[in-house]
């Protein structure tokens, strides 16, 4: 597959590129990450591809992140118009402002004012909620959200980082009211975290939202980099947040993803990634990158083909414990369909149902 073969994000006409370039490590302000040099090149190669999707937020590298992409794209208002710009409020850039963070009405609409200067553009094409607000009604966020659409200055919705029932809310509210809904869902998804699978990721699909998974590789869990081997040796650039994650469970997926990387001669990353990207629901998988040949690595996740014996590989070695009533309703079809299969679902009778009309009073 190649980055330009692009797909619409939901039920929305926007077109985005299967894999998405993610900037959170755009500027070194948090003591790693890329140059400016380095990152306006990275940017310049996935454009060049073909990729048309940039994921940013406002405080990304304390706003750098932003400036970066906008002293890329600042005086070319072509090259502006093909790229599709994400960016995300909530984040508080002023210490000791209580209203300079969150998703009030007054926070929001002043974080647009900030971004759309920083990224030197006058529209933002998919403004996320970086997270969910539990001080704001969800109804505030949603109207002056709406008035954003309105005023040209945001062109679509998205969700980040919030439980399935509230996006569910703000949608129901955006249809009652005739409001602009959400498109879409950035949510933490990849062979080491799963447990969106039990709430998100059927409330995306059901209500027709784009899904773009953040940290597809685990924060570089999932790259090949970390293995039993080097596990006591083993460091890394964002500490604690990797080395809590190098567990039993996630060493035998990086020993799944290694045999099939050597089967298919490729990076364990790259078939990590391919197995996101295949997922029902997904959208466009961000990736990130801090040099060019990481940037090239990754991208080669469109050039894996992941038969059903390598998914069925992958999905049992990363098999998540779901929250109730998922595991609980695994056993529906039983119960509703007696031994029939319903829109190639299939079913067992279960044993202390009747096996004949006999049996039934």
């Amino acid at each position: 597959m190649p980055l330009t073969d692009y797909v619409t994000l939901g039920r929305s006409g926007l077109r985005v590129s299967p894999l998405c370039l993610g900037t959170m490590t755009f500027g070194e302000d948090w003591g790693w990450g890329s140059t400016p040099t380095e990152a306006a090149a990275i940017l310049g190669r996935f454009l060049a591809r073909g990729g048309n999707f940039i994921d940013t937020a406002n405080v990304y590298t304390k706003g750098h992140s932003e400036a970066i992409i906008g002293e890329a794209i600042g005086g070319n208002r072509a090259r502006r118009d093909r790229i599709v710009i994400a960016t995300k409020f909530f984040g508080n850039l002023y210490p000791g402002d209580p209203n300079a963070g969150g998703a009030g009405r007054k926070s929001l609409t002043a974080a647009c004012e900030q971004s759309l200067r920083r990224l030197k553009t006058d529209y933002i094409d998919l403004y996320w909620m970086h997270c969910w607000d539990h001080h704001t009604p969800i109804d505030e966020t949603m109207r002056a959200l709406d008035d954003l659409v309105r005023s040209g200055k945001v062109r679509y919705i998205g969700f980040s980082d919030t439980p399935a029932w509230k996006v569910v809310e703000a949608q129901m509210l955006a249809r009652f009211h005739g409001w602009a809904p959400v498109s879409a869902i950035q949510i933490s998804y990849s062979l080491a975290e799963r447990t969106v699978e039990g709430d998100l990721m059927p409330m995306a699909r059901e209500f027709g939202l784009g899904v773009t998974p953040w940290s597809p590789l685990a924060g570089g869990v999932l790259s090949g980099k970390y293995t039993r081997q080097n596990a006591s040796t083993a460091t890394a650039d964002r500490g604690e947040r990797v080395t809590s994650a190098l567990t039993e469970r996630n060493y035998a997926i990086v020993d799944e993803l290694i045999r099939i990387g050597r089967e298919l001669n490729t990076a364990p990353a790259a078939i990590a990634l391919a197995w996101v990207q295949t997922q029902p629901g997904v959208t466009s998988t961000i990736i990130g990158a801090r040099r060019l040949d990481q940037l090239d690595q990754n991208l080669a996740a469109l050039d894996v083909k992941l038969d059903a014996s390598h998914v069925e590989a992958l999905n049992r070695v990363s098999k998540p414990a779901l929250n109730f009533p998922a595991g609980f309703l695994e056993f529906a079809p039983s119960f509703m369909q007696a031994g029939t299969t319903v829109n190639g679902e299939p079913s067992e009778v279960p044993p202390l149902m009747p096996r004949s009309d006999a049996e039934r009073y």
